[in-house]
């Protein structure tokens, strides 16, 4: 009888450990999948003009991950499949303000702004 009861007892520790290791398995598969869910939008800006332009028209570009809505300036713009974005922007004489708005299927919302200079040609020869 006493070996019966330690081969019982064993397997119970046994099949306790296996469930233990099964439920913490399980709760760090669930918080790895919901990784992108705890962190909320996000937006990188890859390509934007540096200094000073003399063109009017300039490019910005970047990515946008674990959104539903992006705006640019207020205006709806939109991804690729891979969440990249590339947008023309027509800068106003002087500074101009670049504001970049990402909101998630939660409401949660992420901003990046960016002031660029625009400063024309015909300025510079002027003032030199």
């Amino acid at each position: 009888m006493k070996n019966l009861a330690n081969y019982v007892s064993f397997r119970g520790v046994v099949q306790t450990a296996l469930l233990t290791a099964l439920i913490l398995l399980s709760l760090t598969f669930v918080v790895f999948q919901a990784r992108y869910l705890i962190i909320g939008p996000q937006i990188s800006i890859t390509e934007q003009p540096e200094g000073p332009q003399n063109e009017r028209q300039v490019f910005i570009a970047g990515g946008a991950h674990n959104i539903s809505h992006l705006w640019l300036n207020g205006r709806p713009i939109y991804t690729d499949m891979q969440g990249n974005f590339r947008e023309a922007l027509v800068l106003e004489n002087g500074y101009t303000v670049v504001t970049l708005r990402a909101e998630d299927r939660y409401g949660r919302s992420t901003e990046v702004t960016r002031t660029l200079v625009y400063s024309p040609s015909s300025f510079n020869r002027i003032t030199n």
